[in-house]
């Protein structure tokens, strides 16, 4: 008996130090990572700081302004060079569609500039990390999980404490952006920026229908038949008091400024001149594998789904 309680008990030690040995290297990568983490938010914002410095003197169009520090596609460069040449009513921001905030639009204007804002995705998962990092408590950041529909975005807003005049709105939902857009009272922003479908071509002014439940991936296997043609995002944007000043160069976000802010060097310019062709591949098979088409290929695969025609 004495001898088996003694084995026992050694076992019983051995477990425990290996736990513990585990736990004190969980503790130790969770440094590292850490670490790693500071380097590089430290590294983005020395790469954005030289990056700043350098726009003024090579901007000729709009994608000049481009340098990436946390956007997807260079928007920060391009709300950079936006911001600098308008009187901002305040620097304040609404983004959506946001995912982790990871990558965002305004991501760099909060932290270079001290904007402040509200950012709304409908994974509450998403949401409630972003609430437990640095950014949020170093920052006047607002978190808020909600699926967006035209039908409850106002009250999404207003309800989050934005109202009235902003710097910035930022719409990315792929999916009914359009409709959300042209719904959007409650805030009267300086700048938008909203994504488009280039697969829509540069000419047609067109959107997908409306439904508030509408979700890309349940739309189409593909994952190619959303948002709306740049046409029609610059006929909506002229309708709510907004010129067109370009887009990026991946080919998927346009860039408005309210008309009574817009001056020198920023240019109204129509569909058809910021219009560019995307170059990404993103389409899907039925099993949802990539495929890698070309653009032609992957506008076909949308060709015959329902479209609305926006109208002057």
């Amino acid at each position: 008996m004495h001898e088996g309680k003694r084995k026992s008990g050694s076992r019983d030690a051995k477990i425990e130090r290996l736990l513990s040995r585990v736990l004190d290297q969980e503790r130790a990568n969770s440094q590292v990572l850490h670490s790693i983490q500071n380097e590089l938010a430290s590294l983005r914002h020395k790469v954005g700081k030289i990056s700043q410095s350098l726009q003024e003197k090579t901007v000729k169009s709009l994608s000049d302004a481009e340098f990436q520090v946390y956007s997807q596609w260079s928007e920060d460069g391009i709300l950079q060079y936006l911001c600098s040449h308008i009187d901002l009513p305040s620097k304040t921001f609404v983004e959506f569609g946001v995912e982790s905030y990871r990558e965002a639009n305004t991501r760099w204007l909060l932290v270079e500039h001290d904007w402040s804002g509200l950012v709304i995705d409908g994974s509450e998962a998403y949401m409630e990390a972003l609430r437990s990092e640095a950014i949020y408590w170093r920052h006047r950041l607002t978190a808020v999980a909600s699926f967006i529909t035209r039908e409850n975005i106002n009250e999404l807003i207003s309800g989050a404490g934005m109202e009235g005049e902003i710097g910035l709105l930022s719409v990315d939902i792929d999916g009914v952006d359009y409709w959300v857009w042209e719904a959007i009272t409650v805030v009267n922003p300086a700048i938008v920026v909203a994504e488009y479908n280039s697969l829509f071509g540069p000419e047609r002014a067109v959107t997908v229908p409306y439904r508030p439940d509408f979700v890309r991936q349940d739309a189409h296997y593909s994952c190619s038949y959303y948002g709306a043609s740049l046409r029609a995002l610059e006929i909506l944007g002229r309708k709510k008091g907004y010129s067109l000043v370009g887009s990026n160069s991946a080919g998927n976000n346009a860039f408005f400024v309210r008309d009574d802010l817009l001056r020198e060097p920023l240019r109204k310019v129509g569909a058809a001149d910021a219009y560019v062709k995307r170059s990404f591949r993103e389409a899907r098979n039925e099993a949802g594998e990539l495929l890698f088409p070309t653009f032609e290929e992957e506008a076909a695969l949308i060709a015959d789904l329902p479209l609305v025609e926006i109208s002057e």
